[in-house]
């Protein structure tokens, strides 16, 4: 891969979400904890009204939405799970990138973390 990896500027934006929001919190504690990875459910819940509405499947409604739309959504869904996982944990960054690595070589034998082929046993 020749392209830049934009890991440190999305970590960097995660941390600054992560500082605005927690001097924001409305409900603190495990409440506050598991509203966040609910706030997950919630953006899911709008792609799917994204792509209902991209694809003018409620007959009452028409098309509302633009397939520009559905990416910004799953911007959304990103965002919000890499807040959660956040949330959990300080080292969200390093404990995602190890399962990154771990399902990329489980699904298609190379390694995300050293960009080279798995050897076959």
């Amino acid at each position: 891969m020749n392209e830049q990896s934009p890991a440190p500027e999305l970590w960097s934006s995660i941390e600054a979400l992560s500082e605005w929001l927690d001097a924001n919190r409305p409900v603190e504690g495990r409440e506050g904890l598991l509203l966040r990875i609910l706030k997950l459910s919630e953006e899911v819940g709008e792609v799917a009204q994204a792509v209902i509405g991209a694809t003018g499947q409620n007959p009452r409604k028409g098309v509302t939405h633009t397939w520009e739309d559905v990416q910004a959504e799953l911007c959304d869904v990103v965002i919000t799970a890499l807040m959660a996982l956040r949330t959990l944990t300080p080292e969200a960054r390093e404990v995602f990138a190890r399962h990154l690595d771990r399902v990329t070589r489980r699904s298609t034998g190379w390694s995300a973390q050293a960009d080279v082929p798995r050897q076959s046993l």
